[in-house]
């Protein structure tokens, strides 16, 4: 490897470090924020609100991702390549967001039950479509700034902003309406993330100066990135499809109950995001430069850092179920079983999205097809598993934890074939897996099972420190290199990497 391809290498990796170091950041900010609302939501609203929140912003969420057309990961690539002005690039992505926003918004406004189906509607409800705009053009603007290595920007909007609206917002609405505070608390977080997107959006690419709306190159933009879009919506899907097939089959309370596992098992997958922001201009950088190798190191190194900070939390979260669940109400505790089964499937899948992040450019088509494949394997495993508990006999409680088996069976599908996939493709292995991982696992499961002979305060408020601490140790004695200390130990001097000026292509910059 000679020293230029070398140097760039290693910049890429420090590059990718500080992103991951930076979002990293902004995942405990969120998780600080995230655990007052799942706190609030269930002590003073509910399972059964709760339950009726989540489906609503279910059907909200599935439409808004629809809305983005796969520019949250595709618009670093058209940036990279085009000549004209970044600015109009970035407006004419924003235009594709608003006709899908407003097709998809049109819709729920019109059949306002798709959020609804098993209760009332009444009052100020029918407005929750302006949330598909407001998350749509967010995503948009944010990912245009990831191209300029703005995470910052995530940090502050989904981090902060977002979060921290909601929970306030919820926590002053339970003395308003108990019944729909939490879908009002949901639409202020939404025009509150858009805003805090908006800011730097315009401050880093200005108003859109000679920009024309223009309808057919629009549309060419949206048809180029319907395979990332496809495959963004299914693994979007594959987290929230364990959910709307348990609430045909379950109560509202049952459904909310699931919901709160699924929020705390979601902490980990916030780890692998980290990285997305700055992950998707490195690849597309340097697959430009026919550097697949390189990419596959990329992939590699990330995914091992995912693997590794999902494990750890993964053991920190889950260990101690029925204590972390118990701080949202005591009737929350019944999900624990599914809570364990989640953060497994959090784990699983860190090898088949940092697979998938290169497949998007490299693979489209056969990505959406395999993503496909999982996901009609997770329906017909989830609504199989959910009928078998139920012949069973088993609780409705016990039957909730069958969403979360399928999901863990799915994505292991997906984990093996993406990854040899990109391997093929690449011309390099991309898993991430090291054995130093598993000897950190069983060294926080003697820690956490050591833990849970203290009284529960202490359990959570003690144990879950060790049991990372415990893992943490081992993995960096262990388990990392020199290129892997790169994720706590590079300084942001070392790392500066050439970025497009405004106005400008990616191969002009360089």
């Amino acid at each position: 490897m000679s020293t230029e391809s070398s140097e760039a290498g290693r910049n890429d990796l420090a590059a990718l470090a500080r992103g991951g170091r930076i979002n990293f950041l902004g995942f405990l900010l969120r998780l600080a924020a995230r655990l007052p609302f799942l706190f609030i939501a269930g002590r003073m609203y509910g399972a059964e609100a709760l339950g009726r929140f989540a489906y609503a912003v279910l059907v909200v969420e599935f439409v808004a991702q629809i809305a983005t057309l796969g520019l949250k990961r595709g618009l670093a690539e058209q940036l990279s390549k085009t000549d004209k002005p970044h600015v109009c690039i970035t407006w004419d992505a924003l235009l594709v967001a608003f006709a899908a926003s407003v097709a998809g918004m049109a819709l729920l406004f019109a059949f306002p039950e798709a959020m609804f189906p098993n209760s009332e509607i009444y009052g100020l409800e029918w407005l929750l479509p302006v949330s598909v705009l407001a998350l749509a053009w967010s995503d948009v603007m944010l990912a245009a700034l990831a191209y300029r290595h703005d995470v910052g920007a995530t940090v502050r909007a989904r981090a902060i902003v977002e979060p921290w609206t909601i929970s306030i917002a919820a926590l002053a609405f339970a003395f308003i309406s108990k019944r729909d505070g939490l879908i009002f608390a949901y639409a202020l977080s939404m025009i509150a993330a858009l805003v805090a997107s908006a800011i730097p959006f315009f401050r880093t690419y200005g108003r859109a100066a000679g920009w024309r709306p223009n309808p057919a190159e629009s549309w060419r933009l949206a048809r180029r990135y319907m395979p990332v879009a496809a495959a963004d919506t299914v693994e979007w899907a594959s987290r929230r499809i364990d959910l709307a097939i348990l609430g045909l089959f379950a109560s509202p309370v049952v459904v909310g109950i699931y919901y709160v596992a699924q929020n705390v098992a979601s902490v980990p997958s916030k780890l692998k995001t980290s990285f997305d922001p700055i992950l998707g201009p490195v690849i597309s950088r340097s697959l430009e430069e026919g550097d697949r190798v390189g990419v596959a190191r990329q992939i590699r190194q990330v995914g091992f850092w995912v693997i590794a900070a999902q494990a750890a939390v993964a053991l920190a979260l889950g260990i101690p179920g029925e204590g972390v669940m118990g701080l949202v109400g005591p009737v929350f505790v019944a999900g624990t079983a599914a809570l364990i089964f989640l953060l497994g499937a959090e784990v699983i899948a860190a090898t088949a999205t940092t697979s998938e992040a290169a497949l998007i450019y490299v693979a489209r088509h056969r990505n959406m097809m395999l993503s496909i494949v999982m996901l009609a394997l997770q329906a017909v495993l989830t609504v199989s598993l959910i009928l078998l508990f139920r012949r069973l006999g088993w609780p409705p409680e016990w039957q909730a934890t069958a969403p979360a088996v399928a999901l863990c069976l799915a994505l292991a599908f997906a984990a093996v074939t993406k990854a040899r996939l990109a391997s093929r493709l690449l011309g390099a292995p991309v898993s991430g897996w090291r054995w130093p991982l598993l000897w950190a696992a069983g060294a926080a499961v003697v820690v956490g099972q050591l833990a849970t002979f203290a009284p529960e305060w202490l359990e959570l408020s003690l144990g879950i420190p060790l049991i990372l601490a415990a893992f943490g140790y081992i993995i960096w004695k262990k388990g990392f290199g020199p290129e892997d200390r790169l994720l706590f130990k590079m300084k942001k001097r070392d790392i500066e990497v050439d970025l497009p000026a405004p106005g400008t292509t990616g191969d002009a910059a360089r």
